[in-house]
């Protein structure tokens, strides 16, 4: 037999009939297609199969031959092989404290000298850990400035000619703080292409026609990439684009087969440099990791299929510290983690909560519902889990809104057979009209609490999960003389917008400067707790109103409590509380699962769940507040 490789094909001559049944069935599931003709067999070349089919005819005894172009693929790959252990044990040892001073000393002051913004002693670190390998993994916590590290580190290799266009793949909210981040850590504005969102021709065009003064800086998202697949490959096989491609918020690619890393795959090998950024690389499961390192080192295999095998089993078995000793020797060199205590910065200042006293008609309402669903909770005790799970989570909701802005629950009396207002016309009709009724107390105290930061010329970070209740705080706020502005979902970001739109980069950027009168922004957790940074100016954050999502409560409090700012300056944390309501629940969990994660979000391989969409907490909140209240009625005598 000879392997052969021909036209970008893995190509086996199997002239003597050598392969049997069994060994045809192998290719086979291998993806190889039989010619009946030459007796051979083909497959796209892929370098992992490469190695497969030699180590497979080796186990079986089969004679095989390379023909020439195969031997000098097979020996580039094992130099390839070889060098890639050799720069692991380079970053195991400089994890270590073991590295050529001299080296580290040049590359220090090369930042002095060329990175318009002084790297922190941490960042330095991280910056010549990615240096020494050229493809790494940044799983710093949030907030300790890991785009600053990728930024030094592209600028390094730009300068030795090695790269010349930093493309990077993230969320849409992620595109401002780079074009920002660029300009501040390497202090020139750079010429940049947001390629995702509105036209798609407009966008291919801008992969097609790139002439050798490209822009430095290309920006897209998931989403668009996945659209983009053919055009964004041509683009980085171009002979005169050298990119280093990142992927931040790395932790939106970890389904093994899901549509956003499948796309991401495609285009590992065509990158010149790979960099993952996340600070939570393991949400769920070990195995969210996978992708990281197969996009980081496509041919290398870091976690070879039989240890991703070992680490499922004992994961399964709970057995975490063979995990963890398996992840150690396979991929410990290949990130670096810097975690929150490394960081130096000022407290969290957590302010006790503010309670307040609902007025006249929100109290009506919310005992109304309580009630009322505490009377279904009884019924419904011995209905399937499915059924409580699905209502369970309907009636938090409505509870969440009540305390938040009870005209929200107007929606649900409109357009949703709801029974928890069936046959109380008085509750229907103080929520229709409530608008008419009273303003919410909370909207009361807040808008005191505004005025007392206002007088001490103090910035703020106003949250609120619904949206009706950000436009709520805004109308009242601006009727009372105060400048502020708001970022939701339907805020537009830059690229996706029409010109005279207000994007969320361009409020942001008006927000955090110390000048603009801006002093008051608005901002819903689901939209503005991911990559948005408001810690340079802003020091305090007011909660209107919370969810059970500690992802997001957890991102949102970053915001404020970040490298750059926050050294010198405390961040306030001021919290909205109604008096004997599912606020104080809503607090107090929040407040458990959070000592739980800063408990463990210092581990190398922390699993936690950071699903920025996670509503189980609603479904635990019912179970907590209700169900278990229930009981058996008694039988008839």
């Amino acid at each position: 037999m000879t392997l052969a490789l021909e036209n970008d094909r893995l190509v086996v001559y199997d002239k003597a009939n050598s392969i049997d049944a069994v060994g045809r069935s192998q290719l086979s599931f291998w993806g190889f297609r039989h010619d009946p003709i030459t007796n051979s067999f083909s497959a796209p070349l892929d370098s992992q199969l490469f190695f497969k089919v030699t180590k497979y005819f080796e186990k079986e005894e089969l004679p095989f031959s390379l023909s020439a172009v195969a031997k000098s693929f097979y020996d580039a790959q094992e130099t390839s092989r070889s060098n890639f252990e050799d720069l692991k044990r380079i970053a195991a040892s400089y994890k270590d404290g073991k590295f050529d001073f001299d080296r580290f000393e040049a590359f220090n002051n090369f930042t002095v000298k060329s990175i318009f913004r002084p790297l922190k002693i941490h960042q330095l670190k991280a910056a010549y850990h990615l240096y020494l390998l050229g493809n790494g993994a940044n799983f710093s916590v949030p907030g300790s400035g890991k785009t600053s590290v990728v930024l030094t580190v592209y600028e390094k290799l730009r300068l030795e000619g090695k790269v010349n266009t930093l493309f990077v793949i993230g969320p849409p909210s992620s595109f401002g703080p780079w074009k920002n981040e660029f300009a501040e850590t390497l202090g020139r504005i750079p010429r940049h292409i947001v390629v995702a969102g509105g036209d798609k021709k407009v966008r291919h065009k801008h992969y097609s026609d790139v002439p050798e003064n490209k822009a430095e800086l290309y920006l897209t998202s998931f989403h668009s990439l996945m659209s983009d697949q053919k055009e964004v490959t041509s683009f980085l096989k171009m002979r005169h684009v050298k990119a280093f491609v990142v992927v931040d918020e790395g932790h939106y690619i970890k389904q093994i087969k899901g549509n956003w890393a499948q796309a991401i795959m495609k285009q590992a090998e065509k990158a010149t440099y790979r960099c993952v950024l996340t600070g939570t690389p393991m949400p769920k499961s070990y195995t969210d990791i996978f992708n990281l390192f197969d996009f980081l080192w496509p041919n290398q295999n870091p976690i070879s299929q039989h240890d991703k095998a070992l680490i499922k089993h004992n994961e399964e078995k709970g057995n975490t510290h063979s995990v963890k000793h398996i992840l150690d020797a396979s991929i410990g060199p290949l990130f670096y983690r810097v975690r929150k205590v490394d960081l130096n910065l000022k407290g969290q200042n957590f302010i006790e909560p503010h309670v307040i006293e609902m007025k006249r008609h929100e109290r009506f309402i919310y005992d109304s519902l309580f009630k009322r669903i505490s009377d279904f909770s009884k019924t419904e005790y011995f209905k399937n889990i499915e059924f409580i799970n699905s209502v369970g989570k309907g009636r938090i909701m409505r509870l969440r809104q009540s305390v938040s802005y009870p005209r929200l629950l107007n929606t649900a009396i409109e357009n949703y057979d709801e029974r928890l207002f069936k046959d109380m016309e008085d509750l229907r009709y103080r929520i229709r009209q409530y608008d008419s009724l009273e303003t919410p107390a909370k909207i009361s105290f807040l808008i005191k609490l505004v005025r007392q930061l206002h007088k001490r010329k103090l910035k703020v970070v106003i949250w609120s999960n619904f949206i009706e209740t950000i436009k709520l705080i805004e109308s009242n706020l601006k009727k009372n003389g105060f400048n502020c502005k708001k970022i939701y979902g339907s805020t537009p970001v830059e690229g996706t917008s029409l010109k005279d739109e207000e994007t969320r980069e361009k409020i942001r950027d008006e927000f955090v400067d110390p000048k603009s009168g801006l002093d008051i922004l608005i901002a819903n957790p689901a939209a503005c707790a991911e990559s948005i940074s408001l810690h340079k100016t802003c020091h305090n954050a007011v909660y209107y109103d919370l969810s059970y999502n500690c992802a997001q409560y957890l991102q949102s409090l970053d915001r404020i409590h970040r490298v750059g700012g926050s050294e010198w300056i405390e961040a306030n944390y001021h919290f909205l509380q109604y008096k004997n309501t599912i606020d104080a629940d809503i607090r107090k969990n929040i407040d458990d699962k959070t000592r739980k994660m800063f408990d463990i979000i210092e581990e190398d391989y922390a699993i936690y769940s950071l699903n920025m969409f996670d509503s189980d907490g609603d479904v635990e909140a019912y179970e907590r507040l209700f169900r278990k209240k229930a009981t058996k009625p008694s039988k008839r005598k």
